[in-house]
């Protein structure tokens, strides 16, 4: 298990008063140890998240460390700023301050590869790819998508694929979102600064274009928010992560899955240029040829996000043609 913490309580406790408040079960519950069963898995207790460590016996990689810049191997560690979310992707265990999820098991073990200590700060997610353009930290975590637009001022490695789904309340009509003109005179919750927003917000005109009513972007800052938007009828649909909307409908109740809308590249997110790429990438395809990578994936349920190698800043996965 990972166990970073957070250098903002504060924040740690606002985030995790409101998703436990809100009592969607996106974190596990207080009061007993968390189930081992990967997210989401059969048999796994609602709300549980697993704590087996899976990157303990992660050995240095030589041939990485040696990619890595004199610098950073001198003073023997990098920063991390980190969103925190839902899971599979990121979330905190009832302590309100343990991250957890496939973002902290892999950032532990790329650690652990590169000789390095991981100095994580927990931050907004719209926040983290501007402190990296400004140098504020080294890498950035929060299922970070590789697009186009991000890839002009911003380095990715890879390390899964998951991208754009949707879900609503088990009582509605839609059974899935093939075309964004599905979602025209509807509420959609997102999260700020994400794929998410930006995908809607390009697409918005389309719905005026076949005269009908456009769709309504509902942005919200924290992702308890916009469960809790879609469970109180505020909004219609959400629009999340793959992964994370799978693992949600299987803890709440009344929601329901509608399906995959596109796929992207997920990875660590550097400022342009960083000179850490190599020994990332090098890392992250180390994982997989001794067997962790496979085992964080398997911890969280997330099989089906596997990459076959580790890339720096690859194209943009197209948008399906519509």
């Amino acid at each position: 298990m990972s166990t970073p913490t957070s250098s903002g309580p504060a924040r740690t406790t606002a985030v995790f008063a409101l998703i436990t408040a809100a009592a969607l079960g996106l974190t596990a519950c207080a009061g007993g140890d968390p189930a081992t069963a990967p997210a989401g898995a059969p048999g796994a207790a609602k709300g549980a998240l697993p704590t087996e460590d899976v990157v303990a016996g992660v050995r240095k990689n030589e041939a990485a460390a040696k990619l890595l810049p004199a610098d950073v191997r001198q003073r023997g560690s990098f920063t991390v700023a980190a969103s925190v979310a839902t899971p599979p992707g990121s979330a905190y265990l009832p302590d309100g301050r343990t991250v957890v999820g496939v973002d902290a098991d892999f950032t532990a073990a790329v650690a652990k590869a590169l000789g390095l200590e991981p100095k994580r700060e927990v931050v907004g997610f719209e926040a983290i790819l501007p402190a990296l353009g400004s140098g504020k930290y080294d890498v950035g975590t929060g299922n970070f998508g590789v697009t186009e637009e991000r890839r002009r001022t911003i380095d990715f490695v890879t390390y899964v694929n998951d991208g754009q789904g949707f879900a609503t309340r088990a009582d509605s009509p839609l059974k899935e979102i093939t075309d964004l003109t599905q979602l025209c005179g509807l509420k959609v919750a997102v999260g700020a600064g994400t794929t998410f927003e930006r995908t809607l917000e390009q697409n918005r005109g389309r719905c005026a274009e076949g005269g009908k009513k456009p769709y309504e972007i509902n942005v919200y800052n924290e992702a308890g928010a916009f469960w809790m938007a879609l469970q109180q009828g505020r909004s219609d649909v959400v629009m999340n992560t793959i992964n994370g909307v799978r693992y949600a409908v299987t803890q709440q109740k009344n929601v329901k899955f509608l399906n995959e809308y596109r796929r992207l590249d997920v990875g660590f997110a550097f400022k342009k240029g960083t000179p850490l790429a190599p020994a990332f990438q090098a890392a992250v395809n180390g994982l997989k040829a001794d067997g962790t990578y496979d085992r964080i994936l398997r911890k969280w349920g997330v099989t089906g996000s596997g990459i076959e190698r580790s890339r720096i800043s690859p194209p943009e996965i197209p948008a399906p043609k519509k």
